[in-house]
């Protein structure tokens, strides 16, 4: 798993979703899998449920449609046999996160939404930023979300921001 898939993870998981990484699906005859899914997150309460593929490729919009494509279509199979024994929503939010790309004239990828890295980003310092880490720490088996949460805390006293 890189980094920005176990970010998303665990930001979804802070929030409070059920989260599976890494997925192999659609087992082959001969062995391997059809695709692997990055991030699933399924909120219980919101009945809300997600599938996120984090990329930090530079490829050209043609060829990470072709490939979200294949992603974004394995997930809609497959992902209803994830959260065995939960009642699932039809719909399943996709989300390309790009590491290296704008969204200002390229809005959807494959069908999903495109989202950046920065977009994501000011989501998560929106709601830790807030949140002091003598007093509401976020919990130590979030570590990149921890870090944030101290970069955030100590951004202008250590004189970089």
């Amino acid at each position: 798993m890189n980094h920005l898939e176990q970010l998303v993870a665990e930001w979804y998981e802070y929030q409070g979703y059920f989260v599976r990484r890494n997925i192999q699906v659609g087992p082959r005859l001969k062995g391997g899998y059809e695709c692997e899914l990055d991030v699933v997150a399924f909120h219980p309460t919101y009945h809300h449920l997600v599938h996120i593929e984090p990329s930090m490729d530079a490829d050209s919009w043609a060829k990470r449609e072709v490939r979200y494509t294949k992603k974004f279509e394995a997930g809609r199979k497959y992902i209803p046999t994830l959260f065995e024994g939960i009642s699932l929503p039809n719909d399943i939010e996709q989300i390309a996160l790009l590491g290296f790309a704008s969204n200002t004239n390229v809005k959807t990828l494959a069908g999903g939404r495109v989202m950046t890295t920065s977009e994501l980003f000011v989501e998560i310092a929106l709601v830790i930023s807030g949140k002091k880490v003598a007093k509401a720490a976020v919990p130590e088996q979030y570590p990149l979300l921890r870090t944030i949460q101290f970069a955030c805390e100590h951004r202008h006293a250590a004189g970089w921001c």
